[in-house]
């Protein structure tokens, strides 16, 4: 299905053109929040400000990736060489996204998405799943068992000095620490992802792509989903406009920033209707994502290998 049947190519020129005074009021808000994540337990010395900073950290290595992805579409910022820059040292640096590798496959994800051939079918070819499947890949989660493996496979890079963005901006950061006097609040980044990081993850990713009517189909609105999500979801599950997944499918180089507006005006022209592909909360898919009956859920899926791997 073309977009062009819903909107005319002046709308879409609008809602592709970048502004790089949104973009830039997106990096500071996400700067701004790892800012309080380390500074929650740096001025409240409390247990539960630990905790609660390693769950905003770990929101915003999801958010980091996110913008990391949106600078790999290139059109996040006006110039090409500023998203390839902050793509690859600022925003993969911070979450360990080799900007290269990942662009490389996001790319191939777009291209193929809809067939056999998607290198991403693998992560949610899996759901529906049974209540009890999916609940041990819950606690897989939130145990830190999927957190070690997710660290493991970060430290593991696909390009020669991959790995360079992500020693200079975690080191900038200790410093910060170590001069301000609260170096060990570091820890809350490490915690955030062994515990906390994997379960976001995963609701995002199924959020996108789990439990959609046909993987095989290459309308948008048959293998993607969007999520309406709320306040809290978005600062952690679904940062920088992510979870308008059908969307961004059916025009990848619109910026995050336009997709809620892109959202709305497809939504008035009806181009939602008779879909099933809009998900009012994270509640409703995870129960779209787990099979009422074990007849229903979708056959298990075998070893795959890459940064989604804990995803199965």
């Amino acid at each position: 299905m073309n977009i062009l049947s819903y909107i005319d190519r002046q709308e879409l020129r609008a809602f592709t053109t970048a502004d790089n005074w949104r973009a830039s009021r997106a990096v500071l808000v996400n700067v701004a929040l790892v800012a309080a994540g380390f500074a929650l337990p740096a001025v409240w010395h409390h247990p539960i400000a630990w905790i609660l900073a390693s769950v905003l950290l770990a929101g915003r290595a999801l958010g980091f990736a996110i913008l990391t992805h949106d600078a790999a579409h290139l059109n996040f910022f006006t110039s090409r060489k500023v998203n390839q820059w902050m793509g690859k040292w600022i925003f993969g640096a911070l979450p360990n996204v080799p900007y290269a590798a990942y662009r490389r496959g996001h790319l191939e994800h777009h291209r193929a998405a809809g067939t056999g051939a998607d290198p991403d079918l693998a992560f949610v070819k899996g759901y529906p799943a049974t209540r009890a499947s999916l609940l041990r890949k819950l606690l897989r989660d939130i145990s830190g068992v999927n957190g070690v493996k997710g660290i493991v496979y970060q430290f593991q890079p696909t390009d020669r000095g991959a790995l360079y963005p992500v020693f200079v901006m975690h080191g900038l950061i200790i410093a910060v620490l170590w001069a301000l006097g609260v170096p060990e609040v570091y820890a809350c980044w490490w915690l955030g992802q062994l515990f906390v990081f994997p379960l976001l993850l995963r609701l995002r990713v199924m959020g996108e792509h789990g439990g959609v009517p046909d993987h095989m189909d290459r309308d948008p609105r048959r293998n993607t989903a969007t999520t309406l999500a709320g306040p809290l979801a978005r600062l952690l599950v679904a940062p920088n406009f992510v979870n308008y997944h059908v969307e961004h499918h059916m025009a990848a180089t619109v910026p995050g920033y336009k997709l809620p507006a892109l959202h709305k005006l497809l939504r008035e022209r009806g181009y939602f209707e008779d879909n099933d592909c809009l998900a009012p909360s994270y509640w409703a898919v995870i129960r779209r994502c787990a099979a009422k009956n074990a007849s229903d859920a979708a056959p298990r899926t075998g070893s795959v290998r890459g940064a989604l791997d804990n995803m199965r």
